[in-house]
């Protein structure tokens, strides 16, 4: 199958069947020499849409060739113009969403337990509601229908690069044909969570059929199974990709945020990876609108910062053309990433941190990645920590320091990993929560504490540990340390959120306390507009280390994603120097300068990313990127595994002064514009 090519475009073409003179200006040569002058050499194209509609001249479903398309041949002369100048081919077709599908076979739609059609993102469908989100269900007869339609497009065109199969996700389905299979299996229908986990074993078995059938017609196919999200899922169905894609568009539902976390964990899954944002504006469907070029850049070199391909996506329009303007902000882009490829090709991430993603025990979307995780990858960042996120199957030995943040259980077999990981001097934080047992009866391990009989509950008895109240209602208050928090002013700090009340055990060393509030904000005692003032009164251990372990007893990850209490960095930053002693990378610029270290073993260099763009909340419902922000004169000292012969910014090629101490290189960036790449040649 090869290497995946570096600038890839994924055109939409969902295309309602009323619009007229479908393709009317298309011209094949245009349309590839416009790729082709925009520096693309990917291009995934349209077999079937979202309405329901086929592009080619099919002949198992000529009923679905979309009734205004003035040329049957459109997908295949798209194919036949981009090969003949060098440009891959994907071919796009729809799985779980189809208009025209959804309305001729009722029968063949998931339904939830009150007979509702389920739509996107498991909710209702609603009756009046514009769009072709009801799911079909893959139990059903539709199930041979996709597969014949698949076998009709391999067998339509010569060479098919590879197959973007969109939509496939698990709900709940309550529909006849899954309620009878789940008897027959031991599953309970009445049970949601049932429901959904026999549904995610049916997406495993038609995934590996589907595979297997792809394969058996065309082994050099890719193929990919789209759900908008990769995440600790793909552990149960990994054998059935060739690649992995991670939709992430920041300006649409997965925000700035969803990419770095995504990466950081698809990365370690075995397989070639590449991201996906958009030319849009905002997102898919945005016709006639543009992304700002400084956004664009960002994140296309973010994605080369950390490994992955580039695909920008687009929605062409209906007449066929694609749009100057679009291919003329995107050829700027590509162009530059075509620059850079030589330093981004056949990486090795640089990582001294392994950080625990909860989802694997609370389930992810796109739009709704666990907090814990999202304030652990933001705060890392900004601190320069060169980290992965990785799950209880990962390979723990790869990491110096493991960080549980605010939420991770811990069972037999993850406390016995830990273990031998700690006796093999391993290092590891623990938050909140986490390092308990699944029934959050006591710490799996020994790190140091124990947590107390009676918990922290509201006025009704409920739990609070862990939750964010807008008013600090429960909160509690730390005094910054010489160790933890050493650059903090000596004086009290709020913890907006109640952390698990613990006992430090003997030996244990204490690094910070906690100070109770006056009391808790309810309707029979509060103080002001917000939490009462502290006590001054110890309450329990805040920080607790224990060997080579750092126990908070705050969630501190969650309570950074929601309000970034600066104390809340400093203080882990100050745990993980004290645990990791030797870091990296550190740099002398500001905290948002995001860092990557890679290694190319094969060219023996190591490889700095510096990038400075700064999201800004302009409006109530994207971040946005307009200016780049030139930065000077930064300072990096980078860990090296070898004897330096040269430092060079790439691909300027220009040569900067450095001097080697012990294992480390110092040099000096004199500009950072938006992205820089440090080449570190070594012996």
């Amino acid at each position: 199958m090869g290497k995946l090519p570096f600038r890839e475009i994924h055109l939409d073409f969902h295309t309602n069947e009323t619009i007229k003179n479908i393709g009317e200006r298309f011209d094949p040569e245009e349309f590839a020499q416009t790729l082709k002058k925009a520096h693309v050499n990917s291009v995934t194209l349209f077999a079937r849409c979202h309405h329901g509609m086929i592009y080619y001249d099919s002949k198992k479903n000529p009923e679905r060739v979309h009734p205004n398309l003035m040329n049957k041949n459109l997908l295949k002369e798209q194919i036949e113009a981009c090969r003949k100048v060098g440009i891959r081919t994907p071919v796009y077709t729809t799985v779980q969403w189809d208009y025209y599908t959804s309305q001729r076979h009722r029968e063949w739609l998931c339904i939830d337990e009150n007979g509702q059609s389920i739509g996107e993102s498991g909710r209702k469908q609603e009756p009046f509601e514009a769009g072709f989100y009801e799911t079909l269900c893959l139990n059903t007869g539709y199930r041979e229908f996709l597969k014949e339609h698949v076998e009709e497009i391999l067998d339509t065109f010569e060479v098919i690069d590879g197959l973007f199969l969109d939509i496939v996700f698990p709900v709940p389905c309550a529909c006849p044909a899954c309620r009878k299979l789940m008897e027959q299996n031991g599953y309970n229908p009445l049970d949601r969570g049932d429901r959904l986990e026999f549904y995610k074993k049916t997406i495993d078995e038609w995934q590996r059929e589907m595979t297997e059938f792809i394969h058996s017609k065309s082994e050099n196919t890719t193929i990919f199974y789209n759900r908008g999200h990769v995440g600790t899922d793909q552990r149960r169905n990994g054998d059935t990709y060739t690649h992995y894609e991670l939709e992430s568009l920041p300006s649409g539902i997965w925000g700035y945020l969803h990419f770095p976390s995504t990466v950081r964990y698809a990365r370690n899954l075995g397989k070639e990876y590449l991201a996906q944002t958009g030319k849009f504006h905002t997102m898919w469907g945005d016709f006639h609108s543009y992304k700002n070029q400084a956004a664009l850049e960002f994140e296309c070199f973010h994605m080369l910062a950390m490994g992955a391909k580039c695909l920008i996506g687009d929605q062409l329009n209906p007449d066929g053309r694609l749009s100057p303007a679009v291919y003329d902000l995107i050829g700027k882009v590509y162009e530059q990433v075509e620059e850079k490829e030589a330093w981004c090709d056949d990486v090795k991430p640089a990582v001294e941190i392994g950080v625990f993603t909860a989802e694997e025990f609370v389930g992810a979307s796109n739009d709704n990645l666990p907090k814990s995780l999202q304030g652990a990858v933001r705060m890392l960042q900004e601190c320069a920590f060169q980290f992965d996120v990785v799950d209880t199957q990962s390979d723990f030995a790869k990491y110096r320091l493991l960080i549980l943040p605010d939420q991770i259980p811990v069972d037999p077999l993850l406390a016995d990993k830990l273990s031998v990981y700690l006796e093999n001097g391993g290092k590891v934080i623990f938050t909140c929560k986490s390092g308990l047992t699944p029934d959050e009866a006591s710490f799996a391990l020994d790190i140091g504490v124990t947590k107390r009989a009676e918990q922290p509950v509201d006025v009704y008895g409920e739990d609070v540990v862990g939750k964010i109240y807008d008013r600090g209602d429960y909160c509690q208050y730390i005094l910054p340390g010489d160790v933890i928090g050493k650059d903090l002013p000596k004086d009290y700090h709020v913890m907006y959120a109640r952390g698990v009340d613990v006992d430090a055990k003997e030996g244990a060393n204490v690094l910070v306390n906690a100070y109770a509030s006056v009391f808790d904000r309810d309707y029979q005692h509060f103080c002001s507009h917000r939490q009462s003032p502290c006590s001054g009164e110890i309450a329990q251990p805040a920080v607790v280390q224990n060997g080579n372990s750092i126990y908070f007893s705050h969630p501190v990850f969650t309570q950074y994603q929601y309000n970034a209490p600066l104390w809340c960095k400093k203080m882990v930053k100050d745990a993980v120097c004290l645990l990791l002693q030797e870091r990296i990378i550190t740099h002398n610029g500001p905290s948002a300068l995001l860092t990557a270290v890679n290694d190319q073993p094969a060219q023996n260099r190591r490889i700095v990313h510096l990038l400075h763009y700064i999201p800004e909340r302009r409006c109530e419902s994207i971040d946005v990127i307009e200016d780049v922000l030139p930065v000077y004169n930064i300072e990096c000292s980078v860990e090296v595994p070898g004897e330096v012969k040269g430092v060079y910014c790439q691909p300027q090629n220009v040569p900067l002064e450095y001097r080697s101490e012990k294992e480390r290189v110092i040099f000096h960036v004199p500009e950072v514009n938006g992205h820089q790449i440090v080449e570190v040649r070594l012996s």
